[in-house]
């Protein structure tokens, strides 16, 4: 990718971050392993080609065009939330995405149903992604390594920290988190 492909790419992402609250690569991968889903599934739910996705995904395109796609990741998000609190069993699941894949109609992204669980409460599974999130855009997994490995003789925790929620998987990290807490 040449440096002008870079910068449309960046551009894209920053402009799905300020339209969607994260850039939609993030947001679909998430929605892809909360849901057990791959790209070719979640594209079909979302009635988008799976090039579209792609290129959303990859940040070749910025915005989602169709009202009733935006509306069906919202969807998907609040189904993935309610999945990740265990008010919603997969079986149930996939007779929902069938559901949400046949709606219409339009919708904005909202940021509040995607980090909260059916009951308003954020999940640990959600806090951890969004933590993994944050740390991610900044720096790649082996600078937060090498940024941990710095900090550890003053700052312990805080190395601990790095390693675990910017280059762990989510699993560790939600156990990790579990584990710590009294």
């Amino acid at each position: 990718m040449d440096a002008a492909q870079q910068e449309a790419t960046a551009r894209a992402r920053e402009l799905q971050r300020n339209w969607y609250g994260e850039p939609l690569g993030a947001l679909f991968r998430k929605l892809i392993d909360d849901l057990g889903l791959n790209q070719a599934r979640l594209a079909g739910v979302l009635g988008l080609s799976a090039p579209m996705l792609s290129q959303l995904m990859s940040g070749q395109r910025a915005k989602i065009g169709n009202p009733a796609v935006v509306q069906r990741v919202q969807l998907l998000q609040d189904l993935a939330g309610q999945v990740a609190d265990g008010s919603v069993s997969a079986a149930e699941a996939t007779e929902r995405m069938e559901e949400i894949k046949k709606s219409q109609g339009g919708s904005v992204l909202s940021n509040t149903t995607q980090t909260t669980s059916s009951s308003g409460a954020p999940t640990v599974k959600r806090v951890v992604r969004e933590i993994q999130s944050l740390l991610r855009s900044v720096a790649a997994a082996g600078d937060i390594i090498e940024a941990a490995d710095t900090l550890a003789p003053t700052h312990p925790e805080l190395a601990e920290f790095l390693r675990v929620y910017g280059a762990g998987r989510t699993s560790d990290a939600v156990t990790h988190y579990q584990s710590h807490q009294s």
